[in-house]
């Protein structure tokens, strides 16, 4: 199985190499539906919250993004999920880490912080 990362340690032209390479050999499975496998959990609010975000003012159940930071584990195991299930590229779950949707969860702040770790698990995984 072929694993294609963009990284701070790897030049864009590899990655892009190693794409090429991978579309050339293969049909490649993309990985499905990361908020769907997050639903299926049934986390409540505290598992939004974690213990980085107890005392946040607003709600956060239903911020996908925010368990990057709060519950990573559960990220690594989706990631790891899709890639037992065949997957050749994974995506980060960084779906909603922009400063616009994090706005409505008072969580815009952590917006580099969700894309950086977000990646960080995906190459985990």
């Amino acid at each position: 199985m072929n694993y294609v990362t963009s990284h701070p340690g790897i030049p864009r032209a590899v990655s892009r190499t190693a794409l090429k390479s991978l579309l050339a050999s293969q049909i490649a499975v993309l990985d499905g539906a990361t908020g769907t496998m997050i639903q299926s959990l049934r986390l409540g609010e505290e598992d939004y919250r974690g213990d980085i975000l107890k005392d946040h003012a607003q709600d956060l159940k239903g911020n996908n993004d925010i368990l990057t930071l709060t519950k990573p584990e559960a990220i690594i195991d989706i990631h790891r999920a899709y890639l037992a299930a065949g997957a050749d590229i994974i995506e980060t779950n960084t779906f909603n880490a922009t400063s616009i949707s994090q706005a409505d969860y008072g969580t815009a702040h952590l917006v580099r912080e969700l894309n950086v770790a977000g990646s960080k698990l995906a190459r985990q995984a």
